[in-house]
């Protein structure tokens, strides 16, 4: 046998120009140098995946595209769709379609726009063997500190995944600088699990009062000040190295500002749609949110409605019924589980790859 073991964001006006500007020409440095990007767990997903001669892959998040690179060098005749939402990561992938003649195909979009755009291409539901989705940012996003996604790296208080795209698209900065304490503190509890979330805010409204928060360490410098100077560092990452104390906060505002959850479901969705029988999903997740969600979609949970469903862990006993489409081998009717745990990165890569130290895979099978 197989088995072995709506946008909450609308509360900006719509017509805030944003006042953080990406610099794509400061990034165009990226595009001619290796991308800094070290795939998360390519062995696990490469023998979940099971690419096979003349199949079709999506790769949802290419990224710095080390999944596809990997894919391509040790499947032949395979074809690979490279979709992302970031400019600079379709370049890339522009890049590597050249050294591999009709093999990759990119696509510009977000994840609720992928049907239209493989329809574009006349390619039909039912027709994908295989899909990839890689969750949250790239190491290039990180990295590049215009991107504004650090905090430890100064820059414009920026977040957004499509870079210039959506020109009118509010950013971290404006979401800080615009939203008030309560819209803020419901943020950083929804999307960061922020205990402190209400101290966060109002430290946050305090200091935009006497000047716009704009920059990432300007931020982060807001948070640290709310409090103690001894817990600065007191929280810990799953290697226990000290992590600031505004780490939740820069995830929670990213979340936001590109409607993660949202373009998440959108993903899987497409993903149940595209893929024949047989064919093959992994997805990489990297926090709960994130995990939880992909977690009840594959039980065929119903999500139809992100903004009033709460991603806390499921007491024992409860929901009963609600999954309705849940079998006994711990899938749902669209859903066979490759692994009944959930898999998570061996300490080896974690060592050599310590961003993916928090990565989480789950590996399914469309009925």
């Amino acid at each position: 046998m197989l088995l072995l073991e709506e946008e909450p964001r609308s509360v900006l006006p719509r017509s805030l120009k944003g006042s953080c500007f990406f610099q794509s020409e400061e990034l165009s440095s990226v595009l001619t140098q290796k991308p800094p990007h070290t795939p998360v767990m390519l062995k696990e997903v490469l023998h979940y995946l099971d690419v096979q001669p003349g199949q079709v892959v999506l790769d949802m998040t290419f990224g710095g595209g080390g999944h596809t690179k990997e894919i391509l060098n040790m499947v032949h005749e395979v074809t690979v769709l490279a979709l992302d939402r970031d400019p600079t990561a379709i370049s890339l992938a522009q890049q590597l379609a050249k050294e591999h003649s009709g093999r990759v195909k990119p696509l510009l979009g977000r994840f609720s726009e992928l049907e239209a755009l493989l329809a574009d291409m006349n390619i039909k539901p039912g027709s994908i063997d295989a899909v990839l989705l890689d969750a949250g940012c790239s190491s290039m996003q990180m990295d590049e500190a215009q991107r504004g996604f650090s905090l430890s790296k100064d820059g414009p208080l920026d977040m957004r995944m499509d870079g210039e795209r959506y020109p009118d698209m509010p950013c971290a900065a404006d979401v800080v600088d615009t939203l008030d304490q309560q819209a803020l503190a419901s943020i950083l509890t929804a999307y960061g699990e922020e205990r402190h979330a209400r101290k966060i805010a109002s430290a946050i409204v305090k200091a935009r009062r006497v000047n716009p928060i704009t920059q990432t360490q300007q931020l982060a410098s807001v948070v640290a000040g709310s409090f103690p100077a001894a817990v600065l560092y007191a929280r810990k990452d799953r290697l226990q190295r000290p992590a600031h104390v505004a780490t939740k906060t820069f995830q929670a505002l990213r979340i936001f500002v590109n409607d993660e959850l949202n373009e998440l479901h959108a993903g899987l969705r497409a993903a149940r749609s595209l893929l024949r029988p047989g064919g093959r999903l992994c997805v990489i997740t990297f926090h709960s949110l994130e995990d939880r969600l992909v977690k009840r979609f594959l039980q065929g949970d119903d999500l139809s409605n992100l903004d009033q469903y709460h991603f806390s862990p499921r007491k024992q006993g409860a929901g009963k019924g609600k999954l309705l489409d849940e079998k006994r081998d711990g899938g749902s009717v669209d859903w066979l589980p490759l692994r009944r745990k959930v898999i998570t990165p061996e300490k080896d890569d974690v060592k050599d790859n310590p961003r993916g130290r928090s990565a989480k895979l789950r590996a399914a099978l469309r009925r």
